[in-house]
């Protein structure tokens, strides 16, 4: 989880890209990674519930 102190709750190229390596390095490990949620003052933005975990 993360802020966005802008308000775009878009995730950003490293956004998607810091997801995907730590989803393979949890892999690795055995630990699921469920979700990576990003946070503004008024919503938020769930990897999870858009598909892209």
């Amino acid at each position: 989880m993360h802020n966005h102190p802008s308000g775009n709750l878009s995730p950003s190229s490293a956004d998607i890209a810091i997801t995907q390596k730590i989803k393979s390095g949890a892999k690795l490990l055995d630990i699921d990674i469920p979700d990576h949620i990003i946070l503004t003052s008024d919503s938020y933005y769930s990897f999870a519930d858009e598909g892209m975990m």
